[in-house]
């Protein structure tokens, strides 16, 4: 498992918040049992606020900055997204993606938006998803836009397919291969969790942080795939023992982050920044 970049655990971190903010000799200390630099850790933290990702108070001490925030609302909702999604009718939902000349930063957030949601490409301009999630067309309009999709991208409701584009449409996503993953994901953690409490502070923390995390970047980056494309059950099966293993990471990290009298809402493992921040800065 590869350990977090200086930039990811900064985010990590700060996203465990539940208000305050976070002394940078924290960051430094849990830097360091990643193998993470000082120094590197401290310029990741200077480059994130001169970009509006995070914020410091009067103290010195950081935050989640407000350029961040329409990813973190996207990242920190992983544990109800059972409660995303609806009865699929078999209808889709398309984005017509606008060819031509663009800005780079502004490719990547539409990239990075489109991603998050499970839109694949049907077309060489057309992406689409199943329609199963809650609010319909609508709140993914809403979602898109606000991820850094342009405002002239349109987002539709999409159906009538002929039969061989239908088809097509539903062997983008490979629902075998997601199922799998989802089952060696949660045996990893039933794994895990039966060793945490036998390791040291520290290795419990760097295995909760590591293991939680890539759980956490999977379900966040889930297509959200309705039956009869895959077997929900095993993506409900895989939340469930997520949240379960959760509680086992904030107490893993509580004493930690007790000692420098920061607030927590839950272990890192709670959000997790790097599987959104990956596309951010593809």
């Amino acid at each position: 498992m590869r350990p977090p970049t200086a930039r990811s655990l900064i985010f990590d971190l700060l996203s465990t918040l539940r208000r305050g903010s976070m002394p940078v000799a924290a960051l430094v200390q849990a830097g360091a049992l990643f193998g993470i630099a000082e120094g590197s850790l401290r310029v990741a933290l200077t480059r994130l606020l001169a970009d509006g990702r995070v914020e410091r108070d009067e103290r010195g001490c950081y935050r989640l900055g407000t350029a961040a925030a329409p990813v973190q609302a996207m990242v920190g909702g992983w544990r109800g997204i059972d409660r995303c999604t609806r009865p699929w009718t078999g209808r889709w939902i398309g984005v017509h993606v606008v060819a031509g000349p663009a800005r780079r930063a502004a490719t990547r957030a539409s990239e990075r938006a489109l991603r998050l949601l499970g839109f694949e490409p049907l077309a060489a301009t057309l992406r689409v998803r199943p329609a199963n999630l809650r609010g319909g067309v609508e709140v993914v309009r809403t979602t898109l836009h606000g991820l850094g999709l342009p405002d002239s991208a349109l987002v539709f409701e999409l159906g009538g397919l002929d039969d061989v584009s239908d088809a097509h449409a539903r062997r983008l996503w490979d629902g075998d291969a997601l199922v799998r993953r989802y089952r060696d994901a949660r045996a990893d953690l039933e794994r895990s969790a039966e060793r945490l409490p036998a390791l040291s502070e520290d290795e419990a923390m760097v295995e909760s942080f590591g293991l939680g995390g890539r759980v956490v970047q999977m379900l966040v980056l889930d297509p959200l795939l309705p039956a009869p494309l895959l077997d929900e059950g095993e993506r409900t099966a895989l939340l469930e023992a997520m949240r379960r293993y959760d509680r086992l990471g904030r107490e893993a990290w509580a004493g930690f982050l007790g000692r420098f009298g920061v607030p927590h809402r839950a272990a890192p493992a709670d959000t997790r920044w790097a599987a959104a921040d990956r596309w951010a800065t593809a």
